[in-house]
């Protein structure tokens, strides 16, 4: 059981690979229940819910495009229908095309924003009309030290974790008086698929600027998360959970 009172609604945006699959099994695996959405990795997101099924825990998956304002309402609807509340949102859904601005086109400019912060703001504000109704709710968005760092030939990326900074900022000081907690993560270099995308020059540089030459763990960013998401008092932050120094 989780070490919270009650059994907790849990969404998680790119649930189904990754990073977001990691963060499901965590919640998924200690008695919370999860949706599990995805876009256009149904089986392995069938996957992530089989696996938590088989550890005794209760889970779903959902297809649903985070950048569709409606997709993501029937998302939120769907869940609370099913299990009656929302109690906790990650937006780990994002996606990166590499490229130097110079030979970008606008449409791949477009798609990362549009997916990685478009995204994250339709989740916000679906799921915070349920979780003011409630007066309870954790919102973590998974940013990038990239936002704050930026990085060559990653203009795009960066610009959007950058902007999902501001806005978890922003979501925190107007969602505070809902009770509900926003709060972003910066989980580090992770070898996952997106990871294995990057070129070895990013990696070295990564290995090089890490205090502790090497990358960041997925279950123990997933434990971070999940350990955040039963804090009551800490909102509008921030946490670098890697060692490469701000």
């Amino acid at each position: 059981m989780p070490l919270s009172e009650h059994k907790r609604v849990v969404i998680v945006t790119g649930g189904a690979r990754g990073l977001g699959r990691s963060i499901a099994l965590k919640f998924g695996k200690t008695g919370d229940r999860v949706v599990v959405n995805y876009v256009s990795h149904g089986q392995d997101a069938a996957a992530v819910v089989d696996e938590i099924l088989r550890a005794g825990g209760e889970a779903v998956s959902c297809k649903a495009d985070v950048r569709i304002a409606e997709e993501v309402r029937t998302m939120i609807d769907e869940t609370t229908r099913r299990w009656g509340s929302l109690d906790i949102l990650v937006n780990n859904a994002g996606i990166t095309k590499d490229r130097l601005m110079l030979r970008m086109p606008e449409r791949e400019w477009d798609s990362v924003l549009d997916t990685n912060l478009t995204g994250a703001f339709h989740c916000i504000r679906a799921a915070s009309r349920i979780m003011s109704n409630q007066r309870e709710g954790h919102i973590v968005n998974i940013s990038s030290i990239v936002g704050v760092q930026g990085r060559e030939g990653q203009a795009s990326y960066a610009a959007s974790k950058a902007g999902l900074i501001g806005l978890t900022k922003a979501a925190a000081k107007e969602l505070g008086g809902f009770n509900i907690k926003v709060n972003a993560v910066l989980p580090g270099y992770l070898q996952t698929e997106m990871g294995e995308k990057v070129s070895d020059a990013i990696l070295e540089r990564a290995l090089h600027e890490n205090a502790l030459n090497r990358v960041s763990d997925l279950r123990e960013v997933a434990g971070f998360i999940y350990h955040l998401s039963l804090m009551s008092n800490v909102s509008g932050q921030i946490f670098n959970v890697d060692s490469r120094i701000l």
